[in-house]
């Protein structure tokens, strides 16, 4: 993916797989922040009170830089972890994947439990609807009447979606575009002085 994409998941999905007599249900979820992912993990607490854990792991931020991963009382590193890779290897962000846990009697071991918390995961993810997105940002070009086919055509040209339209003292429009091509739009407007660009939480 380029550098102004990421890919997250656009439906939710379950799973369900059985290893010497304990469940494991997975569930996936597309998430926009940490308050809902602590909401879809109460949720299934109330769905499922006689299980033994309720293990997750999420993903958030364009870049993925915010992770978190819980045991919920399985041996360290034996639960959040494998969900939080799962996640990793199926390169998505703004993901939660929680794994519900009916004990069956049996002890797995660790290796037993980090294999059967991926493969749970791993199953959830794959059932789930998933989508490229892009990175945007805001633009604000203001500029003199006489270059307004000049912006215009950029506009055109770059397939640029227009937020608002502002004709005071001096024209202006503001627009959202992918990050990648913010170098593109100053760089063809470069020429003319009397054309101002600004983007977004940008230092000038």
């Amino acid at each position: 993916m380029n550098y102004d994409e990421y890919q997250t998941l656009t439906s939710t999905a379950e799973s369900l797989i059985k290893e010497k007599g304990s469940k494991f249900f997975g569930y996936a979820f597309p998430i926009a922040d940490e308050e809902e992912a602590k909401i879809y993990v109460e949720e299934l607490k109330a769905l499922h009170p006689k299980a033994r854990h309720h293990c997750y792991a999420f993903r958030l931020g364009y870049k993925g830089e915010i992770i978190r991963a819980n045991d919920d009382g399985e041996p360290s590193g034996s639960a959040g972890k494998p969900i939080l890779n799962a996640i990793l290897s199926a390169e998505l962000t703004n993901t939660l994947v929680v794994v519900v846990r009916y004990f069956g009697g049996t002890l797995l071991g660790v290796p037993g439990l980090i294999q059967a918390y991926k493969e749970s995961s791993v199953l959830a993810l794959a059932e789930a609807e998933k989508e490229i997105r892009t990175i945007n940002t805001e633009v604000r070009i203001d500029y003199d009447f006489p270059q307004t086919n000049v912006v215009m055509q950029l506009v055109k040209k770059l397939d640029l979606r227009v937020k608002e339209q502002v004709f005071e003292e001096r024209a202006g429009i503001i627009l959202e575009v992918r990050l990648s091509l913010v170098d593109e739009i100053k760089k063809a407007l470069e020429d003319y002085w009397t054309v101002k660009v600004r983007v977004e939480n940008e230092e000038e």
